[in-house]
């Protein structure tokens, strides 16, 4: 319950300090491929008690976080053999029938003026149905004893504006609790908005992981660049050109707050902050060449990582804080490579394809994800650091800037669809694949926030 309101607390804060710039939201998750495959679910309509129905459905939001993942398959309503409301309602027996591994059924009541009392149960039909220990059913399919069937339930009282957002915190528990990993469906994305008719054509915007809930941070008449998160997510770092050449500026998301990091001569780009927040890889150009350097933020000291004649770029923190991937040119064409932060040592760790770059290490540090290129493609590929081998995982066109989700399930990258710049999503095994394509705008460089 602590944690809970901690969330509502900061939930209503982020609202509060970004209402001004609010701006409708511009991004669709469109479904290309992977669903079939994944684990029958079935997330019941949640019922409602009351006079004035939320604009907002709990169960519809849920069902699409858990399709999205790519490890579930939410069933259609009219394949439910019932509707029940909550357990003592549920009958294992019919269930058991359909295939279908866990039901997730709820209610909301209405209590108040924009007040909502919501419950609800996930519970294991194959130990509903006595395929772990005991039976727990009559003659009629009833539930007659035992509750570990019911992996999970929960009740809360909220206000009507914030059910997306527990919808996503409902989500979380129940990828969790079968999956056994943390859900990411409460976190965020960062990216950058093109709209070449307006005056401001550049705009730093958050939004919800699925693109609800847009809030433009920041406008400008020139480019932006390479967001990214802090390791606590109350900041973005990012590149912008506001003075006609390369800055990297942090900004504080609740308060809109920024301060700028660099302003070097020549080049400032490529901001990462280290697992603890305390330092800050980046590309300067500085001193002549393009080199890794990392910053103390407090003390704006810097650490020179690379000192090579070739491009060496787009630094990536290892999760334990020790190493740094970039991007290099040292060899011929792009490769990725690893430099140590204390012997300053550089070892190549890419050799397939043609090229390899704009590496990132996933959460566990067990595997790099990148942009491959192999005959003239450009698309995400996930190397796995012990066997070095590389998976393919899109075959869209131009793929570009992967991002990974805190949990490792997802990554999220800059892609071309038709004519447009889109976001577009795929599970860390290649099988779920989905589009964010925007409304009005091109959309690029996204970065997906840790667990918030």
């Amino acid at each position: 319950m602590t944690m809970i309101l901690k969330w509502i607390g900061r939930t209503a804060i982020f609202a509060l300090a970004v209402v001004a710039l609010q701006a409708k939201a511009s991004l669709e998750i469109v479904i290309t491929e992977g669903v079939d495959s994944a684990r029958p679910i079935a997330i019941v309509p949640f019922t409602f008690v009351g006079q004035n129905q939320p604009t907002q459905n709990i169960s519809q939001i849920v069902a699409a976080d858990l399709m999205r993942s790519g490890k579930f398959n939410p069933v259609n309503v009219m394949r439910m053999p019932q509707q029940p409301q909550n357990s003592s309602q549920f009958n294992a027996a019919a269930w058991a029938k359909t295939g279908i591994e866990a039901v997730v059924m709820g209610t909301v009541k209405e209590v108040g003026l924009d007040r909502y009392t919501i419950n609800y149960e996930l519970i294991d039909v194959v130990k509903a149905n006595g395929g772990v220990g005991q039976p727990m059913m009559n003659a009629a399919g009833r539930m007659v004893a035992g509750s570990n069937h019911i992996l999970h339930s929960s009740e809360i009282t909220i206000a009507g504006k914030l059910f997306r957002q527990y919808a996503h915190r409902v989500s979380d528990v129940i990828y969790e609790k079968l999956t056994g990993e943390r859900g990411a469906f409460s976190t965020k994305i960062a990216y950058v908005l093109v709209r070449d008719k307006q005056e401001y054509r550049y705009q730093l915007v958050v939004a919800d992981y699925d693109g609800e809930n847009e809030q433009v941070l920041l406008r400008s008449k020139e480019p932006l660049m390479s967001p990214t998160w802090s390791p606590d997510g109350t900041k973005l770092a990012y590149v912008t050109f506001e003075r006609k050449q390369s800055q990297i500026y942090i900004q504080d998301v609740y308060t809109a707050r920024r301060s700028i990091l660099t302003s070097f001569k020549g080049i400032n780009s490529a901001p990462i902050w280290s697992p603890d927040g305390r330092k800050m890889a980046m590309t300067l150009s500085k001193d002549g060449n393009t080199e890794i350097y990392v910053m103390d933020i407090a003390s704006k000291s810097l650490n020179k990582l690379t000192n090579h004649r070739a491009i060496d770029t787009e630094p990536n923190w290892a999760p334990d804080s020790q190493t740094v991937l970039f991007t290099s040119e040292r060899g011929g064409n792009p490769q990725l490579y690893t430099v140590d932060i204390n012997t300053k040592a550089t070892t190549r760790v890419t050799f397939d394809g043609e090229q390899n770059l704009a590496g990132k290490f996933t959460p566990n540090g067990q595997a790099i994800v990148m942009v491959n290129r192999t005959n003239g493609q450009y698309n995400i590929a996930r190397m796995d650091r012990t066997t070095r081998q590389m998976q393919v995982l899109t075959r869209t066109y131009l793929d570009e800037s992967p991002s990974i989700a805190p949990n490792g399930s997802m990554i999220i990258y800059s892609t071309l669809h038709g004519s447009s710049q889109v976001l577009a999503l795929v599970s860390m095994d290649g099988r779920f694949k989905a589009r964010l394509p925007a409304v009005n705008g091109r959309v690029k460089s996204p970065a997906w926030s840790p667990f918030l």
